[in-house]
Order: structure tokens, then C-alpha cells, then sequence
């Protein structure tokens, strides 16, 4: 994975922001200040049928890059799309507006993880909030990289905002080593790749990240990201509260809670 952002900084932020963009949440970093970076892409939670639609598009064609057997299978949007406790990340280009990648963010509020259909998590996991990502996808240009780093950065901080204790991802061979280099840790001993029903029984290895320990765990082993997490404020990563209410929903059906930051 490569770390090399590239990235032009502003003028440090005076205040943090109140407008439901997204920004580092642990209480020692709200006394500071952040520097302040535009990118040249939006995230955003997918809110409407046609937002869904673009980030089907972008998910499918990242798929048929490397798995084209499982692209099949997502030439529509999924069921888990919209279910509750389920969100959709798009990264729209700043420029025109097409999809340039996206994230899907299924946390363990209302029904087990996706990867649980093919694995049994370790006790230490038990009685704790998790959120998987799945169905990442980005892009096959230069700017993909940042993309995929950025949309990181906003499943982290939807984790903070939600109160989740652990991101938990299932990664195929040799995406697993990204994870690894953002200091993931085994669940399963050995990090033995488990087939996961979810990912047409491709291998996968499962890895799992505590969120209350991420800044000092980052800030110890002077992570190269540590800046661009924690000490950057991108006002581009929107983390506003879901309004989209897909038809599949029942009417009583519970929903998350705004995230308003």
C-alpha cells in the first residue's frame, strides 16, 4: 500500500467544524489545532436510489478487475445495502461528479457481520460493537490510492461517531497486507485464510482494529498516516446523518441515529 499522499496542506483550521463534515474525534484532539486539506473528491453517505446507483457502478467495475466471477454477482445493489445498521460511502469526483469509489459500512447493531456467516469470532469480541467494511472499491487511476486512503479515514471516523469498539474486515490475499500496515490485528491464530460466503468463497483473512486505541497506537509507532487521520481536517469527508430510506425498509424498522459531528 502506498503511502505517499501527495497532497497539498491549508492554513490551520481555527475552529472545528460544525457543519457535519467529518473530523478526528478523540477528546485530547479537539484542544488542537488541524490543519485544514481539500481533496480532490467528496465522500459523502450514499442518500438516494441515483447515489446508490454510482456507487454500484464504480463497485462493480473494481471487482471486474480482479475477481470477475464475484462482479457478476454485483451488477445490482445488494440487499445488505439497505439494511439497518448498513451505510454506503461514495467518493464523487470534485470535477464532474462521477464515481471514483466507494465503501460499504455494516456494523453488528441489528444483525450479525457479514463475515460471520463464514467464521466464528474469537470471546475477546464478544459483547463488543463492531463494523465491517465490505464491497471497497475504487477507482483504476493515480488518484485511487487517496481515495481508498480517504475512505479509510471515513470508516474510522463513522466508527468514532457511532461509538463502535472495533473495525473488523475480511481481506483476500495481498490486500490483507494493507491492513497489516495499518496495524490490524489477527482474529484468527496464524492469520489463516477462512473462505467467506459473502466474497464467492474467495479466501480471506480476518483482521480487527480496537478504535479507542487507534491514536496512541498510531502516534507510538509513528504511523505515516497518523497526520492525514488525526491531525488533518477534510472538510470534503461528510459524514452527515442518513436520510436516504430505501423502499426495502419497513416503516418500523429501526434506523441509525444522524451522525451530526
Amino acid at each position: 500500500m502506498e503511502l505517499n499522499l501527495n497532497t497539498k496542506t491549508a492554513h490551520p483550521s481555527k475552529h472545528l467544524p460544525h457543519d457535519g463534515s467529518a473530523f478526528p474525534v478523540a477528546s485530547t484532539l479537539f484542544e488542537e489545532r488541524l490543519v485544514e486539506e481539500r481533496l480532490p473528491f467528496t465522500v459523502k453517505i450514499v442518500r438516494s436510489d441515483a447515489e446508490l446507483e454510482k456507487a454500484v457502478h464504480i463497485r462493480h467495475a473494481a471487482y471486474d478487475r480482479h475477481l470477475p466471477e464475484l462482479a457478476a454477482l454485483l451488477e445490482n445493489a445488494e440487499a445488505m445495502d439497505h439494511q439497518p445498521g448498513s451505510i454506503v460511502l461514495l467518493a464523487e469526483s470534485q470535477l464532474d461528479g462521477t464515481p471514483v469509489g466507494t465503501m460499504r459500512i455494516q456494523t453488528n447493531r441489528y444483525n450479525q457481520l457479514a463475515l460471520e456467516k463464514s467464521v466464528d469470532l474469537p470471546e475477546w469480541l464478544n459483547g463488543t460493537s463492531q463494523a465491517e467494511a465490505t464491497r471497497l472499491g475504487v477507482i483504476n487511476q493515480r488518484v485511487g490510492r487517496l481515495v481508498k486512503i480517504a475512505l479509510f479515514k471515513a470508516y474510522f471516523q463513522y466508527c468514532q461517531l457511532d461509538e463502535i469498539d472495533w473495525m473488523v474486515i475480511a481481506a483476500r490475499s495481498p490486500l490483507d497486507r494493507t491492513y497489516v500496515n495499518l496495524l490490524f490485528t489477527d482474529v484468527i491464530p496464524n492469520g489463516e485464510f477462512i473462505p467467506m460466503r459473502h466474497a464467492a468463497n474467495v479466501p480471506h483473512r480476518v483482521l480487527a482494529f480496537n478504535i479507542d486505541r487507534a491514536e496512541s497506537l498510531w502516534r507510538e509507532n509513528h504511523h505515516p498516516l497518523y497526520d492525514f487521520v488525526f491531525k488533518t481536517h477534510h472538510p470534503d469527508i461528510n459524514l452527515t446523518g442518513v436520510d436516504y430510506l430505501p423502499l426495502t425498509r419497513q416503516s418500523n424498522s429501526p434506523l441509525f441515529r444522524p451522525m451530526h459531528n
